[in-house]
């Protein structure tokens, strides 16, 4: 299994995981449109444009891996559900390319199913290559393939946190009982009297249907009240803002 995110290659080439959240995902050379791919049961491909900003020939690669997540996190597998053509790709200057996201099986039945696509820029191996670090851009994109049906996918979350012995920290536990993926950004408590406290910026994480996902989070005191949280969570779900409630696991009360 692979590490979703930061992940470190052949030196002297880095590879950087982007956490995108725009329409599309820039770098100097290899970019990628869109940022991520959500396919219906009726789909049989989609596709992503590939192209090259820099002044050099680049060369990047395309590969499909399954997307589950278990008590440690986020896991990538091999699968064989989604193929990439082509896999391989040389972009001179300026040049674009479609890749086909091809389903390669039946769509699943009652869940969403979950992918990761990774796009690496490959290290040049030029013999006139300048000297010091070498530096590769690694793309990982969410795909989603509906199930099925005529009903709509969507996430049922429970929220569940447990206060960390130093007392400034929480480790929140949030489990997906839904049919379909919650992508969670930004995270507030807000209080009785409105007044929310920002916990986390930006991208929080994915949870996928039937997992539970576990982050821990530094708190400011004033979130708490005799050792609970003083309120709810603010967070936006799919995007669009919403207001949840959290419970404190039963063993920590």
């Amino acid at each position: 299994m692979l590490s979703l995110w930061l992940r470190r290659v052949a030196r002297p080439a880095i590879i950087f995981s982007l956490l995108l959240s725009g329409s599309g995902a820039m770098a100097s050379g290899l970019q990628v449109s869109p940022i991520s791919l959500n396919l219906q049961a009726r789909e049989n491909a989609s596709g992503l444009t590939l192209s090259n900003s820099s002044d050099e020939a680049i060369n990047a690669q395309v590969r499909v891996y399954q997307w589950s997540q278990d008590e440690t996190g986020d896991q990538l597998t091999p699968s064989r559900g989604l193929l990439a053509s082509p896999p391989m790709i040389k972009l001179n200057s300026s040049d674009k390319q479609l890749v086909r996201i091809i389903r390669a099986k039946a769509p699943p039945q009652g869940m969403e199913a979950s992918y990761r696509i990774l796009v690496n820029e490959l290290p040049s191996k030029s013999p006139d290559q300048k000297a010091g670090l070498q530096f590769a851009i690694s793309y990982s994109l969410p795909v989603f393939v509906q199930p099925v049906g005529t009903v709509k996918t969507s996430p049922q979350l429970q929220w569940h946190y447990s206060l960390q012995p130093d007392g400034e920290q929480i480790t929140l536990r949030v489990h997906n009982s839904g049919n379909g993926h919650a992508k969670l950004i930004g995270l507030s408590v807000v209080d009785t009297a409105g007044t929310s406290v920002n916990i986390h910026q930006g991208l929080l994480g994915y949870v996928l249907p039937d997992a539970t996902m576990n982050w821990t989070l530094k708190i400011p005191p004033s979130t708490l009240t005799s050792g609970t949280i003083a309120g709810k969570f603010k967070v936006t779900i799919n995007g669009t803002e919403t207001i949840q409630d959290v419970t404190l696991d039963t063993a920590d009360r």
